[in-house]
């Protein structure tokens, strides 16, 4: 039977370890020992190495009873910043941090679910088939953790990131594919108020090309969005170097191919334009997926939040996860709501009986899969 105070109590201690992304190597090692100590067998792959972090995904089995589809459950280790020091405070049936952090349950809320889950199944001795488990590392910033798994260590049939916001019941059957372009313009550098003419200002040339780079939602599905820029070493110093990162999101893979390649466009006609050198680099975050409505994660999911009484939304999402890639692996995945509110923020909170209410979804989904 589901737990509500250990659920609680196991939130409350994962999210005081501070877990950053590819820094996840203590949360890692608790969360090995607990899915260990759970029956599970546990392999760490090397996409830590790859990404110059100093932990990998946990790609965790635990062997079933029945001979039933293989269920995938995942979620991710890290945090985005500040996550040192969280101090979670609960009010009224709300669970906030003290104000001066996040919160973490972007995505300790998915974590926490999926270990309720495997300790119910072994303790009520439900039948269940095999199940995979998989803690990401690095998902904050670019999915880098499962975009850099060992996917030859996947083998379940359907999967569910729990991972983003809204009640359980929401059901995402389609995000984003992002790409990211880093622009660096060189200039010529001169004394500001000696010779400035001699020099061409680099962050000046940029800023005219930025005039004709699409800004903010282009449509319904596309974003583009310039995230960083700097440049320049002194106001004295006519700036001879400028750089800057940006990305560009579509749900449909030929418009962010278009996006992209237009902005890239834009950016190596202003070389010429603006008499400096212009470097555009290409680097692909991750593809786009969609599953049908009727896929078996949708209608799995979809029925087992019927049971539970939870108003069942099946929606597109405007951001990737590592859904993306676990699709492009070749197990058709859906991104289950946990009740994260204002993730990435010190405003973050999540209501007490959405965590419960994801444990019970979860369990609720492997126990469907079962009854097949």
């Amino acid at each position: 039977m589901l737990n509500e105070k250990r659920i609680l109590d196991e939130f409350y201690e994962l999210v005081q370890v501070r877990c950053s992304s590819r820094n996840e190597r203590q949360i890692a090692d608790l969360l090995t020992k607990r899915l260990e100590e759970l029956g599970c067998t546990v392999t760490e792959d090397n996409a830590g190495e790859k990404i110059g972090g100093n932990t990998g995904n946990l790609v965790a089995n635990l062997k079933g009873t029945l001979a039933v589809p293989t269920v995938l459950l995942t979620a991710h280790m890290d945090c985005v910043e500040p996550c040192e020091g969280i101090k979670p405070i609960l009010k009224d049936g709300i669970i906030t941090s003290g104000g001066a952090t996040i919160l973490g349950a972007d995505d300790k809320a998915g974590v926490v679910a999926i270990l309720e889950t495997l300790r119910v199944l072994r303790e009520d001795n439900i039948p269940h088939g095999d199940i995979q488990i998989v803690f990401t590392c690095a998902e904050e910033g670019g999915v880098n953790g499962s975009k850099n798994m060992d996917s030859s260590l996947l083998k379940a049939d359907l999967g569910y990131t729990l991972d983003t916001h809204g009640a359980p019941g929401k059901i995402v059957f389609m995000a984003p594919g992002q790409n990211k372009i880093f622009v660096r313009v060189e200039g010529k550098a001169a004394h500001a108020g000696i010779a400035p003419e001699k020099g061409n200002n680099a962050i000046v040339a940029l800023a005219k090309m930025l005039t004709r780079i699409p800004q903010g939602r282009i449509d319904e599905e596309t974003t583009c969005n310039i995230g960083t820029i700097k440049g320049g070493e002194a106001t004295n110093v006519v700036a001879d170097r400028a750089e800057l990162l940006m990305e560009t999101r579509s749900r449909d893979k030929a418009k962010l191919d278009k996006l992209t390649a237009d902005c890239m466009k834009i950016f190596e006609a202003g070389g010429a334009e603006t008499g400096t050198k212009v470097t555009v680099e290409l680097r692909p975050a991750y593809d786009p997926f969609m599953i049908a409505r009727d896929a078996l994660p949708i209608t799995v999911a979809a029925k087992a939040a019927e049971k539970l009484g939870f108003k069942v939304s099946i929606e597109e999402s405007g951001g990737g996860s590592d859904a993306n890639f676990f699709n492009a692996y070749g197990v058709p995945t859906t991104v289950l709501g946990v009740g994260m509110t204002n993730s990435h923020t010190k405003e973050e909170y999540i209501k007490e009986k959405d965590l419960y209410d994801s444990a019970r979804l979860a369990l609720q989904i492997v126990k469907d899969v079962a009854a097949q």
